[in-house]
C-alpha cells in the first residue's frame, strides 16, 4: 500500500483540488450573505450579486460623472504606474548590493550590518518622514516601496550569492579572471534567476506599501479608492476592488514566473 506522502494527484485532481477553497469560500460568502439581506434587505457588509455587479459595472464600465473617465481604470493606471517604479528602482538597487555585498568581503564587512538594521525598520513607520521629505506627490509613494522592499531583496541575493560554489571562484581566478570579469561571466548569470524570486516574493509587501502611502495621501489608485469607499461602507466597490488587485498580484507573478522560465531554461532542466 502506498503512502499518502508518496501519491501524486493528476493534472485533473489537482485541478480540481487547487478549486476547493476558492468554492468554499464564495459558498460561504454566499450563505452570510443571504442571512443578512434576510434580515435586512438593505444591510451594506455582505452585498449580493447584483448589487456586487452593479457597482462593478459602475466603476468599471461606465465614466465618471464628474470626470469623464473610468475610475477602475484611472486607478489601476495610477497604482501599477507607482508599484512599477518602486519595484524597479528597489530590482536595480538590490541586485547590485545584494552580488556586491555577498560576493566582496570589504563591501559585506561595509554593508552587511547597516543593510540588516534597515530591513528591521518598519517602512510604514517611516511613511511621514517620506511625506515631509518628499512632499504628498507620486515621488513619496514610491520612494516607500522602494525603501520597503529593497533591504529584503539585498539581504535574499547576498545570501544567494554565498551559496556560490567557491570552487567556480577559484577556478575563474586561476585563468586570469579580475574581479569584475568573475562578477559579470560568473555571479551574475547565476544570480539573475534568484533575483527574479526575490521581486516575487516581495511583490506582496510592495502592494501593502502601496496601499498605504495611497491610503493616506492620494486622489487616484486602487488604494486610494478603497479607503474613500470605506467612509461610505460601500463594501460592494471595495470587495470587486480587493479582489482586482488581488488578480493583478496573481498576474504579475505568474508574468514573472513564465518569464524567469523562458529566460533561463537552464533552471528547469530535468524538472
Amino acid at each position: 500500500m502506498r503512502r499518502l506522502i508518496n501519491r501524486q494527484p493528476d493534472v485533473v485532481v489537482r485541478f480540481g483540488l487547487m478549486l476547493i477553497p476558492f468554492i468554499a469560500v464564495v459558498i460561504a460568502y454566499m450563505i452570510a450573505s443571504e442571512a443578512r439581506l434576510s434580515v435586512n434587505p438593505n444591510d451594506k457588509l455582505l452585498p449580493g450579486w447584483s448589487t456586487i455587479a452593479a457597482a462593478i459595472e459602475r466603476m468599471a464600465f461606465l465614466p465618471d460623472q464628474r470626470t469623464g473617465s473610468y475610475l477602475l481604470l484611472q486607478d489601476t493606471i495610477s497604482s501599477l504606474t507607482r508599484l512599477g517604479i518602486g519595484v524597479a528602482v528597489a530590482t536595480l538597487i538590490g541586485g547590485i548590493f545584494g552580488v556586491l555585498q555577498g560576493l566582496i568581503p570589504y563591501f559585506r564587512a561595509t554593508f552587511s550590518a547597516f543593510t540588516g538594521v534597515l530591513s528591521m525598520i518598519p517602512p510604514l513607520a517611516v511613511l511621514p518622514i517620506l511625506f515631509i521629505v518628499f512632499g504628498l506627490g507620486e515621488l513619496a509613494k514610491v520612494v516607500l516601496v522602494a525603501v520597503g522592499i529593497a533591504p529584503f531583496i539585498i539581504r535574499d541575493l547576498a545570501l544567494r550569492t554565498e551559496e556560490i560554489p567557491h570552487e567556480e571562484i577559484i577556478k575563474a581566478q586561476t585563468l586570469g579572471a579580475s574581479t569584475w570579469q568573475i562578477i559579470l561571466r560568473i555571479v551574475v548569470p547565476q544570480m539573475l534567476p534568484r533575483l527574479i524570486d526575490g521581486v516575487r516574493l516581495s511583490l506582496g509587501a510592495a502592494w501593502l506599501f502601496l496601499i498605504a502611502a495611497e491610503a493616506i495621501a492620494s486622489d487616484s489608485g486602487l488604494g486610494y479608492r478603497i479607503f474613500l469607499m470605506r467612509r461610505y461602507l460601500a463594501m460592494d466597490v471595495i470587495l470587486p476592488y480587493v479582489a482586482w488587485i488581488t488578480i493583478l498580484a496573481f498576474t504579475l507573478d505568474f508574468a514573472l514566473r513564465l518569464f524567469q522560465r523562458i529566460a533561463f531554461r537552464w533552471m528547469y532542466r530535468g524538472n
